[in-house]
């Protein structure tokens, strides 16, 4: 069998960074670990403006279609702030996930044991912290159309239109529901029907789904503003949230800070499976490109190692590995190991970039 294919796009920033270190690791797998990747490199974001003039080019979109698997690091910088929005560097990632069609993004929130203290929350209110946030990403506000600025009279006008069909929220549904069965079997959905047509739909929808096709999973309901309110209260009450595009973009950050810091948080964006079976699959880390630490050792790259992790179970049904790099994560963390996000009062110094990466491989060498 051939080796399964994975492109990296390590982007801008901190994203070449944090992107070395995962290859320390994909590099550990294939030496010691039983699994080795067919591995290409290539250019997204602000970085392949700077070269091509656009953010991400026809062949390296064509190569992201043919691979079982991309892997990003981040994009953008104030460099490009002046750029036309058409080529800013965030359209190459909005190009990706839509041409991709990677309906369901996933992004989990844990905190882990030696974190728990690190969170701007309680201890008692985060620790063991476990859970799923499951975002629509390829329809709603943020791809409806009429959009734009345009002239009403004497004033001008900003149209975003937010837009649902029965199929765009059945699918992501099902992601919901399927994901619930192989963890507590519980999923909230959460919209505003209340005050939005579109909400109303998504209510419906994803309760026929579940009543026809599910059963067995135990669905609730909630208007997104009250569970914005519920994930700061009592975020433990919830397994798996699935929700639009611009809530899932809310909520998710929300619970991202639960855990303390976005430098450990992953995520997955995923769509239908492709020939082989494996589904059309991004993994990048929740933080973005960080100028302003970029290119000096401080970036934390637990977030991109865990995307990794991410990506050997849920695309190479890897799951005994993916849960050994998420305990060496895990070990490294107990044992005191900080960059510069992570530390707290207790004095401890600062590792760089590179050392935590070393770290983890150290952990998986131990195991």
């Amino acid at each position: 069998m051939s080796k399964p294919s994975l492109l990296i796009l390590p982007g801008d920033g901190i994203g070449p960074e944090v992107m070395a270190e995962v290859r320390k690791i994909i590099d550990w797998f294939g030496a010691k670990g039983g699994i080795e990747f067919d591995v290409s490199e290539d250019l997204v974001g602000g970085c392949a403006y700077d070269k091509h003039g656009t953010p991400l080019t026809d062949a390296t979109m064509a190569r992201a279609q043919e691979v079982d698997a991309v892997l990003l690091g981040a994009v953008g910088g104030p460099k490009y702030d002046n750029l036309d929005f058409s080529v800013k560097p965030e359209r190459g990632l909005l190009r990706l996930r839509k041409e991709m069609d990677l309906y369901a993004n996933l992004r989990p929130a844990q905190c882990f044991d030696a974190l728990a203290d690190f969170s701007s929350l309680k201890k008692d209110v985060v620790a063991g912290l476990d859970i799923m946030i499951i975002r629509e990403l390829t329809s709603g506000v943020y791809f409806g159309e009429p959009r734009g600025i345009f002239k009403e009279g004497n004033e001008r006008v900003g149209i975003n239109t937010q837009r649902y069909t029965e199929s765009e929220i059945a699918r992501v549904a099902r992601s919901a529901f399927e994901l619930a069965r192989k963890r507590s079997n519980k999923v909230c959905s959460m919209e505003k029907a209340n005050v939005m047509e579109s909400g109303v739909l998504w209510r419906e929808v994803v309760q026929e789904v579940r009543d026809a096709e599910y059963p067995d999973v135990e669905l609730s309901h909630m208007y997104a503003d009250a569970g914005a309110m519920q994930l700061t209260r009592w975020p433990k009450q919830f397994d798996v949230i699935v929700t639009d595009n611009l809530f899932g973009d809310l909520l998710s950050d929300l619970a991202a800070m639960l855990t303390g810091s976005l430098g450990m948080l992953p995520s997955a964006s995923l769509g239908a499976p492709m020939a082989n079976g494996r589904p059309k699959a991004l993994y990048e880390p929740v933080h973005g490109s960080a100028p302003d630490i970029a290119g000096q050792g401080k970036a934390n790259p637990i977030a991109c190692v865990l995307s990794f992790a991410m990506a050997l179970r849920y695309s190479f049904n890897e799951g005994a590995a993916a849960d050994k790099l998420e305990a060496a994560v895990q070990k490294v963390l107990a044992d005191g190991v900080r960059t510069a996000d992570l530390l707290g009062a207790e004095g401890r110094s600062p590792v760089s970039t590179s050392e935590m990466g070393d770290a983890i491989v150290a952990a998986l060498d131990a195991m």
